[in-house]
């Protein structure tokens, strides 16, 4: 009796001090460059083309792997990051950066910003890719202000998203009507 009620924590306590060690393995990674969605690159949750797709992408590159886990809105890569099933060896996200894109539907090559450096206007009045809610990221805080007094909303960071606003369904979300809040514009707004 006495040695399964040491046995709980000892295990416990070397699964924690191994996931730490993980943690850092991944951490030390060296992060991989962007890549640039091609007629081939699907959507991780929708597992449609992400060129089929308006809007501000992600990409996020999982250690050990070349290729990046596509999504075809920002949102669902913040999803993908707080959802307890996914997984969390994630080396690197990369973000569109909207400060740069000259065209919402189709941000040029090279509009790319890492996730976490990125300022991210929430609860305006552009939707992502497939309708609701989008968290629509500039790599410049003034950029982001600008739009957010133009579009509505408030202005954070990668932590500082709320679960909610991710994870919570839109009042528009439903099984045959899923739609942008404003209809997507054909150039991204000058800052």
């Amino acid at each position: 009796m006495m040695r399964a009620t040491l046995l709980g924590p000892l295990v416990a306590a070397l699964l924690s001090i191994l996931l730490a060690g993980c943690n850092q393995d991944i951490a030390g990674q060296p992060q991989p460059p962007p890549q640039e969605p091609t007629a081939t690159s699907v959507a991780y949750f929708c597992s449609m083309g992400i060129l089929e797709h308006g809007g501000p992408k992600a990409q996020a590159f999982l250690a050990g792997k070349s290729e990046p886990v596509w999504f075809a809105s920002v949102r669902d890569a913040v999803a993908f990051t707080m959802l307890p099933g996914e997984s969390k060896d994630v080396v690197a996200i990369y973000v569109n950066d909207m400060a740069k894109a000259r065209n919402w539907d189709r941000p040029e090559a090279g509009a790319w910003v890492e996730a976490h450096d990125a300022w991210y206007a929430i609860g305006s009045d552009y939707g992502a890719g497939m309708g609701g809610k989008e968290a629509v990221p500039f790599s410049d805080e003034k950029a982001a202000r600008s739009f957010a007094e133009t579009h509505g909303g408030t202005v954070s960071r990668f932590n500082d998203i709320s679960e909610k606003y991710i994870l919570d369904a839109d009042e528009s979300d439903g099984d045959a009507d899923v739609r942008p809040t404003k209809p997507m514009p054909k150039q991204a707004v000058k800052q």
